[in-house]
């Protein structure tokens, strides 16, 4: 059940008129509301450093031939999800906090809902892929030039970026036929399909079957076989004869290890207050939800310009020759 508190006169309102109307309405942090500009603040320079990061990351990768290789791709794919999911989420959170509109169609809830999920179910695939190829890079290095070609990858990113989509399309749109009765009111100040189907006043069985096997054969699933990836490193790791050659080998590892615990700690924390921690205070719910969508998008080109020595020099040439351009 989605998290339950005090409503304002006109969401009541809207409540006891829902079976007429086809708007939702979405909520930012209730209770908070004397503080919303300071709230607006924080989220757009969130979306400031999410947004122009991975832009960057895309130039930085475009325009430098030398990044024209197999794991920049991917760090690519990446990237361009991080985008897409911060976009996703962008028009009604800062409506809420800028313009204080709270109302969304169903419509583009779904379309919402559908970006927001398909994203996420994008970004596991893309993480496993790269876990991959650090395993092939690291295990078997002689051969990553044969295994690990561009050609794969870009093949690799099409497959991931139709699964997210194609997988997620069904339980959205079937929303559009179950009939809603009473409150309409969101926890969040976006879409979430595991919310919205708690709204519907019919069985929604399939529904929730469906979303269940969804994540157990997606995110689960990934999550399970990066983890066996990075076993079968730390054991070729762990044979390694130096101290330094060790530590040489996974340092190769440790920016897509930190892209790894930044998405799935909040998605597991996320799922287990949903599912177990339904008495749980409205702010732990929002904070949770908020650190899945918002957290990994803004930390992962962060990550990235700073462990990867290739990106940081990369960056270095790139401010260089804008520097002596301006100064021209």
């Amino acid at each position: 059940m989605p998290v339950q508190y005090p409503l304002h006169p006109h969401i009541v309102l809207l409540s006891n008129i829902t079976q007429f109307s086809p708007m939702l309405y979405l909520t930012g942090f209730p209770g908070l509301e004397t503080i919303e500009h300071w709230i607006f603040i924080f989220f757009f320079f969130m979306y400031l450093v999410a947004i122009s990061g991975n832009c960057f990351i895309l130039i930085i990768i475009k325009t430098n031939p030398r990044l024209h290789t197999p794991m920049y791709y991917l760090l690519s794919f990446l990237a361009f999800t991080d985008l897409g999911l911060s976009v996703s989420t962008l028009p009604t959170t800062m409506g809420i906090f800028w313009f204080k509109s709270h109302g969304i169609y169903f419509g583009a809830c779904q379309i919402q809902m559908l970006c927001i999920h398909s994203f996420s179910f994008i970004e596991s695939s893309v993480l496993l892929v790269m876990s991959f190829d650090r395993f092939v890079a690291i295990c078997y290095p002689l051969r990553y030039s044969i295994i690990i070609t561009g050609q794969r990858v870009v093949r690799a990113g099409l497959v991931v970026i139709l699964r997210g989509p194609i997988a997620t399309v069904p339980i959205v749109f079937l929303l559009k036929t179950f009939p809603y009765c009473g409150s309409r009111v969101l926890s969040h100040s976006f879409c979430l399909h595991q919310e919205v189907i708690h709204l519907a006043c019919t069985d929604t069985t399939f529904n929730n079957l469906y979303g269940l096997i969804l994540v157990m054969f997606t995110v689960v699933l990934d999550l399970v076989l990066i983890a066996l990836s990075y076993g079968v490193i730390l054991h070729t790791v762990a044979r390694l004869a130096s101290k330094e050659e060790r530590l040489r080998a996974f340092q190769t590892c440790t920016s897509h290890l930190c892209a790894v615990l930044v998405f799935f700690v909040p998605m597991v924390g996320l799922s287990l207050i949903h599912r177990f921690g339904k008495h749980a205070p409205l702010a732990v719910h929002l904070f949770m939800a908020n650190v899945y969508l918002f957290v990994p998008p803004m930390l992962n080109p962060i990550i990235y310009s700073i462990k990867t020595k290739e990106i940081r020099h990369a960056i270095s040439k790139f401010l260089g020759l804008r520097k002596a351009n301006t100064e021209s």
